[in-house]
């Protein structure tokens, strides 16, 4: 009888365990993920807006285990002829990093650049001038350079 009892107990423990670390587990990943990387990674300026408030604020954001890393501009310059690219290519970074863990990086690899190019163009729009024109060419040359090759 107490055997029967033990053995019981035991089993309901291990399923009350189970069922806590499914739930844990769930939680690790919010069920919005996907639609939050989406809102994360469009062109518009409010979409970058509010990238860079979460990225500022990573702790709120930890349940979601987002991939903040970035390595900036890679290989190139994360501020050519003193143009500051540097967050925009951490934004590409999270989106590239984010959509591949996701699986779903091919669907929307086209987006990402195309985001990336807005936010290098938001950056030249600072300037005037010829300075206005030198940072557009550089974004582009930026833009086709991750059309091409990320």
């Amino acid at each position: 009888m107490h055997r029967r009892l033990a053995t019981a107990l035991a089993a309901s423990t291990l399923a009350l365990g189970t069922l806590v670390a499914t739930a844990t587990a769930a939680e690790a990943a919010p069920a919005d993920k996907p639609q939050v990387l989406a809102n994360w990674s469009q062109p518009s300026a409010s979409s970058y807006n509010l990238w860079a408030a979460a990225r500022a604020n990573q702790s709120a954001w930890s349940a979601y285990a987002f991939n903040w890393s970035t390595d900036y501009c890679s290989s190139s310059p994360d501020n050519p002829f003193g143009f500051p690219f540097a967050l925009s290519c951490a934004r590409h970074d999270f989106g590239y990093r984010n959509y591949k863990a996701q699986g779903t990086f091919s669907a929307n690899k086209s987006r990402l650049d195309s985001a990336f190019y807005e936010d290098l163009k938001r950056v030249c729009a600072a300037y005037t001038g010829s300075t206005r024109t030198a940072c557009t060419s550089t974004a582009w040359t930026y833009y086709q350079a991750v059309r091409a090759f990320g």
